[in-house]
Order: C-alpha cells, then sequence, then structure tokens
C-alpha cells in the first residue's frame, strides 16, 4: 500500500522510489490517503491512473476531494509560523472523481489485515490514521506532528517534538484533542506523522500520553 501521495508534482519521485525499493514495474495494491489535503493527496490521480489502482479514503472526505465542496478556508488568526505562511497560500481543490473510493474504518484495512484504521478528525474531517498493534507503529497523519510548524526556528533545526497538527488548517480544535488522546491510548512505540521525522524509542510512548495531556489548543482562531 502507498498512504499518501505528497504535493502534485510528487507522482514521478514517488513512483521511482516505489521501483527502487521493490523493483522495475512495481506498484501497490491501492492508495490510502489519511486525509484529502492537497500536501497529503496532490498526486493521488496521477499516480492512480498510472498503477490503475483505486484511492480510498474516509467517506467524510469524499466530498472535499471529488469537486462539490471545498476544505474550510484556513485560519492565519492562530499564529505562528505556518500560520503566517498560510496567508500566501493558494486555494487548491483535489480532484479524485473516478478514482477515490470511501473507506469504512469499522471494516479491515484493504490488503493490509494486521492494521487498523482509525477515525481521527479534527485536523479534517474525515482525518484517518493507521495502526498495527502486533509492533505498535502508528501512521498519524496530520493528527499530530513530529516538528513544531508554528516555530520557524524548530523547523530549521529539525527538532524532534510532539507538536499540535498544522493549526491554520485544522478545523475542529475539540475533535482534533480527542484523536490524540485515542491514539495516546494505544501506546505507539513509533510514530510517523505527515510533518517531521518519525519519532521512535522506548520512551514514546510516555511522551505522546504526556503530549494528549497537555494537547496545545490555539488559544484563539475561527475554529477554536
Amino acid at each position: 500500500m502507498l498512504i499518501d501521495t505528497a504535493l502534485p508534482s510528487s507522482a514521478a519521485k514517488i513512483r521511482a522510489a516505489a521501483e527502487t525499493l521493490f523493483g522495475a514495474g512495481a506498484r501497490p495494491a491501492s492508495i490510502l490517503l489519511t486525509h484529502g489535503h492537497y500536501d497529503h493527496s496532490g498526486a493521488a490521480v496521477d499516480l492512480a491512473r498510472m498503477w490503475n489502482v483505486p484511492v480510498y479514503l474516509h467517506r467524510a472526505e469524499v466530498p472535499f476531494c471529488d469537486g462539490s465542496i471545498t476544505y474550510p478556508l484556513p485560519d492565519p488568526s492562530v499564529g505562528g509560523f505556518m500560520a503566517f505562511l498560510s496567508r500566501l497560500f493558494p486555494i487548491r481543490k483535489i480532484n479524485l472523481e473516478g478514482v477515490a473510493r470511501p473507506l469504512d474504518e469499522a471494516q479491515p484495512v484493504p490488503g493490509l489485515p494486521d492494521w487498523e484504521c482509525l477515525a481521527t478528525p479534527g485536523h479534517s474531517p474525515g482525518h484517518l490514521a493507521f495502526f498495527r498493534p502486533s509492533d505498535r507503529i502508528l501512521i498519524a497523519g496530520d493528527a499530530c506532528t513530529t516538528v513544531n510548524l508554528d516555530s520557524l526556528w524548530d523547523i530549521l533545526a529539525k527538532k524532534q517534538q510532539l507538536a499540535r497538527p498544522p493549526a491554520p488548517f485544522t478545523c475542529d480544535w475539540k475533535a482534533a484533542r480527542q484523536s490524540v488522546f485515542s491514539l495516546a491510548a494505544l501506546d505507539p512505540v513509533v510514530v510517523a506523522c505527515g510533518h517531521g521525522v518519525p519519532m521512535t524509542g522506548a520512551d514514546t510512548p510516555q511522551l505522546f500520553r504526556d503530549f494528549a495531556a497537555n494537547f496545545p489548543v490555539p488559544a484563539h482562531g475561527r475554529y477554536v
């Protein structure tokens, strides 16, 4: 499986990486999306057509990704470096019509029987995370990050830390906090997020619990 597809210009790079790892002509059985924001779904259509595979995402994300409606507008008023940059980001609409299929988190993950699909709304209405209980690996998408996107210095220094989801693009902070609580209860030993280097180590479960207990909801903002 391929989970998330990065920016719209990433298809060739992702295909090359797949063939480097798995051999010429390699392709996944399907593509899974944690959510439909363009930095996670940008290359999904190109890759789906190139490989002739379906794209699965939560049914609540489908209307935002089939051309029906747009995501809630970014909120630069939450403060921080990413919020400042969000004023410059274009409003992009990803159209996955014809390749997107709804994924039911209550059912086994297609092609990944050892993994669980977890509804983790907040950053987006139908955000998903993926968890493998056997070795407690968590693919968290943007439910949280392992770099503080509110700080330019932390980004440049590549300081690894658990941090809140990209603030200006998070549309429901109450749900986002609850989603992190539910993920912390899994005691993950590997946390791979959409932003930042994956975190691992014996202290990761406790770090995640501490992060959840002190989840930093912004002091103000459109979606707070």
